[in-house]
């Protein structure tokens, strides 16, 4: 689809807006003050949130709409929902990843895209080294041990192992969670390699990180952090080979996509005792409730906590509104989605 657009947005400016995600999404998200703060700023269409776009309502609104306000549960903005929306120039993304919603058609049609992946990203990171120092120690086990054995174990006979000065953390793509975790982990005396074969020897300089390939990553890390998207070049990447090339009592930490593993082969190494695993993420996400990873003791799942929820959820809606205001002001979004780095991003 392509044509002449509207003349972008100006000074003075308050775009026609509306709210496209689910019901629940809105409910989560946007409270009476976030509403209010885009409402300063754009003609916003009352609600409720537009989750259909094929009803005579939404039609109706989206015939006026100059920015899509989006969010979970969005649907597809594809040829049939843009001839609906001739005026629309812009979409801001409450979420991170926008591969749900955002067509070729809406490229082709030359609109501008926003997410919330960079807000994102942050609660990822933390839980991303909270889980590395936390490893290091062994301390979830060893809580567990005490809880047990109730007596405490002499801090003078533990392994030189334990602990984590000088670890070696690597890093599985310099993603914007990849980079994050890189930047909260230099006040710590640790040692991070990355692999990301888009990253140039001077980038991994100025990251402060050593690049290495894939094999190398694995067989010289304490720790493995994986935070590549998925994509059909990335499924399955860590790969067997890769998991038992790992270092005895070597951790492999997942928030990216449970499909990037070989879940199968992690199965059978956690199964051997070989190494350890935090995983936030699972193929499938929920995992069924015979699964053998619930078996394997040497490894903590986490329901897919990592990325945003409870009170972090106002950084991704404080960031959409910004993001509106850039753009009713004609100076353009701080956090735009580039086509041509759709194919690298999660």
């Amino acid at each position: 689809m392509t044509g002449t657009l509207p003349v972008p947005a100006d000074a003075g400016h308050r775009p026609r807006a509306a709210l496209a995600m689910r019901a629940d999404t809105a409910t989560a998200l946007l409270g009476p003050d976030a509403l209010a703060a885009l409402s300063r700023v754009c003609e916003l269409a009352p609600l409720p949130v537009l989750d259909d776009f094929t009803t005579d309502r939404a039609r109706a609104v989206l015939a006026d709409t100059e920015l899509l306000i989006t969010g979970w549960g969005c649907p597809p903005l594809d040829d049939a929902v843009l001839a609906a929306a001739p005026r629309l120039r812009a979409v801001v993304h409450t979420a991170g990843s926008v591969r749900g919603h955002i067509t070729d058609a809406c490229w082709e049609r030359g609109i501008e895209v926003s997410s919330a992946a960079a807000a994102n990203a942050l609660p990822v990171a933390e839980y991303t080294v909270a889980m590395i120092l936390l490893s290091g120690k062994r301390a979830l086990e060893r809580a567990h041990t005490y809880r047990t054995e109730r007596r405490r174990d002499d801090s003078l006979t533990t392994s030189p192992a334990l602990g984590n000065y000088g670890r070696t953390v690597g890093i599985l793509s310099a993603s914007l969670i990849g980079r994050r975790v890189v930047e909260l982990l230099r006040p710590y005396d640790l040692r991070v390699l990355l692999h990301d074969p888009y990253v140039s020897e001077t980038e991994a300089k100025e990251l402060g990180v050593r690049s290495v390939t894939l094999p190398e990553l694995f067989a010289q890390s304490d720790l493995v952090s994986v935070h590549t998207p998925l994509l059909p070049a990335t499924r399955g990447l860590v790969s067997r080979e890769l998991l038992l090339s790992m270092r005895p009592d070597a951790v492999l930490v997942n928030t990216a996509r449970g499909a990037v593993v070989d879940q199968d082969a992690l199965v059978d190494v956690l199964r051997q005792h070989r190494i350890r695993a935090v995983l936030d993420v699972t193929d499938p996400d929920a995992l069924p409730a015979g699964h053998p990873l619930w078996d394997c003791e040497n490894a903590l799942i986490t329901p897919h906590l990592a990325g945003s929820q409870g009170n972090e959820w106002q950084r991704l809606v404080d960031l959409a509104i910004a993001e509106t205001e850039r753009w009713a002001a004609g100076d353009g979004f701080a956090h735009p989605v580039r086509r041509e780095r759709l194919a690298f991003l999660a």
